[in-house]
């Protein structure tokens, strides 16, 4: 986004991010589920976008970031912000209150590697070659592996389809944006702007379908510490700059791997049953996440 000073697409943390991104970002299936019970989704996406503000804004008081430069890319940095924050979450915890079971929504999402990677050619990039798209679709087949193993794919009502969709179609967008402006922008004034936003659209719709019952337990205390900390500010801003630092269908293809840990991890953390089957899906992903990295490296 802006030509800040970032570190090299070599470095140690760099080299890193994919691995951290994925890991966090897969974790907040389960830390989400853990709060849901507690609390309802649009009063958690807003505690959880207004709570990021708070714990961005004392940074600036230690740190001096290089701030956007001109309306237009505060305003790339506000779109940007409300297609994630508000039309991808707010879209995919819609569609699962509506009653679309998470597997289902888990699915459509993973349509978006092979969404980017058809629609790339707009932001010009190059088109895929064989392998990045046998890779993509043996992605998709891992995915679809792993949420059948798992036994947690089922039928949805149709109200609850077209939020599903919208949350793909923003998130595909979102990613296929940030490759086309091509500013970089300080990750700490970007979470601001960005959550600001979140908060501002979420809020009020928060409010208006009434906030209901808020049961602080401390499930909902961890949820949100998760949620806030390692989905928010780590992982958001990690995607963010891997997709400013990279090609954004390779990077998109990381998200195969989300559905497969996500099941991982509510194993180990809620206790969910981990099959066989499963764990074969997941090592499909895997292998055909390296395809897409090997056509990646190799194109």
């Amino acid at each position: 986004m802006t030509n800040v000073t970032t570190p090299n697409d070599d470095s140690l943390l760099w080299r890193l991010a994919p691995v951290i991104f994925v890991l966090f970002w897969a974790g907040g299936y389960s830390f989400a589920k853990l709060g849901l019970p507690h609390i309802r989704p649009m009063t958690l996406l807003a505690l959880r976008y207004g709570l990021a503000v708070l714990v961005l804004l004392p940074l600036l008081l230690f740190y001096r970031p290089q701030w956007p430069r001109g309306g237009r890319h505060w305003g790339v940095i506000a779109l940007s912000g409300f297609m994630i924050q508000c039309l991808y979450f707010g879209g995919a915890y819609v569609a699962m209150q509506n009653g679309m079971n998470a597997g289902t929504t888990a699915l459509i999402m993973a349509l978006q590697p092979i969404l980017v990677a058809a629609l790339a050619p707009m932001v010009g990039a190059s088109r895929g070659s064989r392998r990045l798209w046998s890779g993509l679709v043996l992605g998709l087949l891992g995915v679809l592996i792993v949420i059948l193993g798992g036994k947690t794919i089922g039928p949805s009502p149709w109200v609850a389809v077209p939020f599903a969709i919208a949350a793909l179609l923003a998130i595909t967008f979102a990613t296929l944006f940030e490759k086309w402006h091509g500013r970089r922008t300080d990750p700490v004034i970007g979470g601001i702007v960005q959550y600001a936003v979140g908060f501002v659209v979420m809020a009020p719709i928060a409010l208006s379908f009434g906030l209901g019952s808020v049961n602080w337990t401390g499930d909902l205390f961890i949820s949100l510490a998760y949620l806030v900390l390692a989905n928010s500010i780590v992982s958001i801003s990690l995607y963010v700059g891997l997709v400013q630092r990279g090609d954004a269908t390779r990077i998109s293809s990381l998200m195969y791997l989300v559905p497969p840990l996500a099941m991982l991890l509510a194993w180990a953390i809620l206790g969910e049953i981990m099959t066989p089957m499963a764990m074969a899906g997941m090592a499909v992903c895997v292998t055909g996440v390296w395809l897409v990295n090997r056509a990646g490296r190799t194109a």
